[in-house]
């Protein structure tokens, strides 16, 4: 379910800190059920995947052909992103949180993990396209928790923003759709069971 901006905004979370700059490009909330003891874990879990593997079809044929419009228009050359272009986030970070464990980087991952708490998880990458960051969060609900996805970014410059209008009406019509399925597949595993409730 897609929420307005002030489902990120109106959060104290410590992502806040650090991505001020960023627009808020979207917010969903998630088809899953976790709690702070489960978070970590799920979160662990979708950090070690490889796009290439996931078991959706689509999912895994829009990953491929980004990659491959990438290499011919050289959004992800080298010096373009993390590693020339922007600095990381992770020299922002508060000194509690840069000292916490985070999931390990993975190659095939086009994400860079940031931070990793019991409620809160974000990640960044950067191309020539754009500085972006993916952050998870945990939201009270009564007696249940609301999963809650966040994507920020920071365009650069013209390119940026045509890059981001071109692929919106894919991210909603078809990316969106199959993060939420994957999400609620691969983390079934984590929700609690025999309670008899979900989050909504």
């Amino acid at each position: 379910m897609r929420l307005p901006a002030t489902g990120y905004t109106d959060e104290a979370w410590r992502i806040h800190e650090i991505a001020a700059g960023f627009d808020i490009e979207d917010v969903w909330q998630l088809p899953v059920e976790l709690t702070p003891e489960t978070f970590p874990m799920a979160v662990n879990s979708l950090a070690q995947g490889n796009p290439s593997e996931s078991p959706s079809r689509v999912y895994r044929f829009l990953f491929a052909v980004r990659w491959k419009l990438g290499r011919l228009f050289g959004w992800d050359r080298e010096g373009g992103g993390l590693d020339g272009r922007v600095e990381s986030l992770v020299d922002s970070l508060p000194a509690d949180l840069r000292e916490r464990p985070r999931p390990a980087d993975v190659p095939s991952s086009p994400f860079t993990p940031l931070f990793l708490t019991e409620n809160e998880y974000a990640a960044e990458l950067a191309n020539a396209t754009c500085h972006g960051v993916l952050h998870l969060g945990l939201v009270r609900e009564g007696s249940a928790y609301a999963t809650r996805m966040t994507v920020l970014v920071r365009p650069n410059g013209r390119l940026g923003r045509l890059y981001m209008a071109l692929i919106k009406p894919f991210r909603h019509t078809i990316i969106y759709p199959r993060l939420m399925q994957m999400f609620a597949e691969s983390w079934s595993e984590f929700a609690p069971q025999g309670d008899g409730h979900t989050s909504s």
